[in-house]
């Protein structure tokens, strides 16, 4: 057997949740889609009369909600009240692990009303914005002003809390990093109640580079300050086919925005978008994006595609023509490609609805379109949730640049997903050492994508049912995520705290720096009052009691083994 063939697996045995999943789409589209349409249309009208509204009154009502959640907090009794967490449902999230830590005894404080953006500042090229504002919100507002969010994460929903708390990436991350490195300033709400300001350089610096990846684990975030750049009204899309094996298709993908002369601040070499699927272990297209005029786009001879309409083919099936035409370019409306991968939720869709990419559901249903992904888990009970943990993979394998080709051929021969997407983005070299953080003395190695202050890694994305469970073969689906999370930690890759994860305390924090975060949860009184982070994110349901023990665990004894001075 060669290195890039699968084991061989027994058949699995049918069970009734495998004929439910298969009739699934019905639920989707008489219960979960009309819903779902109305609860989108619902929110654009709340959007647009948020936008009707003045800077100085959304920052008026910003204030009074601010201080509700300062009253809110001090009214907390320590010794009786729960850990704190927000109000909203475990399903909202657009996440897919379980948010069981709901579960258990807890403090809620609602943060529902900040949903506004509060300033467009084209001096300072800021967009000051409230946490639950999402991508669709933020990008019809500032794209017809020829103006952007640096990163702007592909699919409508996701909101700027959790993106910036979590792990947000986009085409453009490979020159400006992920969504939280294109934050200039937090406003939090400490456990005690007080409201800060942190930035790269006051006095809460410390919690400004702790914030990524906590998980709202430090504080109630409030507002965010973040970067804004001029656009044009439409990018310049070149679809490029790549064939050959997996490493020749990783090394097309970084050939396509990492000049190999390590010339990677030269916006006439590098593109301004950038990302690759892969579709099968052989071929691949590669998509590289400039922005582009209006005037250039309408140019007698070029292409203009606007994908965001709802009958048009799914972005990653048009992409794919590629293969068979050669390389071809397009023009396509900005604030279209920011989202091209909604509608579908890059190719999850199938999955969820097995016809809706045909051109007569297209054209007859596809205006309501996409179903929203917390309805969708609001739907399932729990054992259709532990199938899908099961049969179903929705991950991502953050690894420096050069390691792509390993991490494709690992994830063929373990779980057998594609297609794959791939997408760079700059780790940088911070002052202080952060819960993610490049590898010692990349700077010296000078390999391909690299700067000084920045290493390349991409985002491997793994989204679908494994080729096992297609075939109807056997696959531990829990033990494949664990070899995984091995996987990166031996290669110094990170996962996404979004996924479904198995890590055991102490490899989380294998995986993960704990040093700054542990600093500031014990600077700034977030022990005993916000859940840690690991334990926010650990698999499975957790009790009042375990969250009780385990917090005392924390108080007492964990993390001694990480436990070092900050770099």
């Amino acid at each position: 057997m060669s290195d890039l063939e699968a084991p061989l697996r027994p058949k699995r045995k049918k069970i009734w949740v495998d004929y439910f999943v298969n009739f699934r789409w019905i639920i989707v589209i008489f219960v979960v889609l009309p819903i779902s349409f109305t609860l989108y249309f619902l929110t654009y009208l709340g959007d647009v009369r948020s936008e009707c509204k003045s800077f100085k009154r959304r920052q008026k009502e910003h204030d009074e909600n601010v201080k509700k959640v300062v009253n809110r907090l001090k009214q907390r009794n320590p010794s009786k009240d729960g850990l704190v967490c927000t109000a909203r449902k475990p399903y909202i999230a657009v996440g897919m692990r379980n948010v069981d830590y709901k579960r258990a005894r807890h403090f809620e404080v609602d943060l529902s009303e900040f949903r506004n953006i509060l300033d467009i500042d084209r001096d300072r090229m800021i967009a000051r914005v409230e946490p639950l504002v999402n991508m669709g919100q933020i990008s019809r507002v500032t794209v017809p002003m020829n103006l952007s969010l640096a990163v702007v994460a592909e699919l409508d929903d996701l909101t700027v809390g959790g993106l910036i708390n979590g792990y947000g990436i986009e085409g453009s991350s490979h020159l400006y990093g992920l969504f939280s490195d294109t934050v200039v300033a937090y406003e939090i709400v400490l456990a005690d109640g007080h409201v800060v300001r942190a930035t790269k350089d006051n006095e809460y610096s410390d919690l400004f580079y702790a914030i990524p990846w906590s998980q709202g684990t430090l504080g109630l975030l409030v507002s965010a300050e973040i970067k804004l750049i001029p656009i044009k009204e439409y990018m310049k899309l070149t679809y490029t086919p790549v064939v050959g094996n997996l490493k020749e298709l990783a090394q097309g993908y970084i050939d396509s925005f990492a000049p190999r002369d390590g010339d990677q601040d030269n916006p006439e070499k590098v593109p301004d978008f950038v990302e690759t699927m892969i579709y099968n272990p052989t071929e691949a297209v590669c998509m590289t994006g400039r922005y582009a005029s209006k005037e250039e786009a309408k140019n007698k001879g070029n292409v203009i595609n606007s994908v965001g309409w709802w009958f048009k083919p799914w972005f990653y099936q048009h992409a794919q023509k590629a293969l068979k035409k050669g390389e071809f370019v397009e023009y396509i409306p900005t604030r279209d490609y920011y989202h091209r991968h909604t509608r579908c939720l890059y190719w999850e869709g199938k999955l969820i609805l097995p016809f809706a990419d045909q051109w007569w559901f297209r054209w007859t249903l596809g205006w309501i379109m996409p179903p929203k992904v917390s309805l969708l888990k609001a739907t399932q009970g729990e054992a259709i949730r532990n199938y899908y943990h099961e049969m179903h993979v929705i991950q991502d394998m953050l690894v420096p640049l050069y390691k792509v080709g390993d991490a494709l051929e690992w994830a063929h021969r373990e779980m057998e997903v594609y297609p794959i997407w791939l997408c760079p983005h700059r780790l940088y070299k911070l002052p202080i050492k952060t819960m993610v953080y490049p590898e010692p003395g990349f700077e010296l190695q000078c390999k391909q994508g690299d700067t000084e202050y920045a290493q390349m890694y991409t985002d491997v994305g793994i989204y679908y049912s494994p080729g096992p469970v297609l075939r109807g073969e056997e696959f531990d689906g829990a033990e494949a995520v664990r070899r995984m999370e091995s996987w990166l930690i031996e290669n110094h890759g990170f996962q996404p705290q979004y996924a479904v994860s198995e890590l055991n305390e102490k490899s989380f924090w294998r995986m993960f720096d704990a040093s700054l975060y542990e600093h500031c949860r014990k600077k700034y009184g977030a022990v005993g009052t916000f859940m840690s982070v690991y334990y926010k994110s650990k698999k499975g349901r957790k009790t009042e009691k375990e969250v009780q023990e385990a917090e005392q665990a924390h108080l007492e004894t964990a993390y001694s083994e990480v436990d070092q001075p900050m770099d």
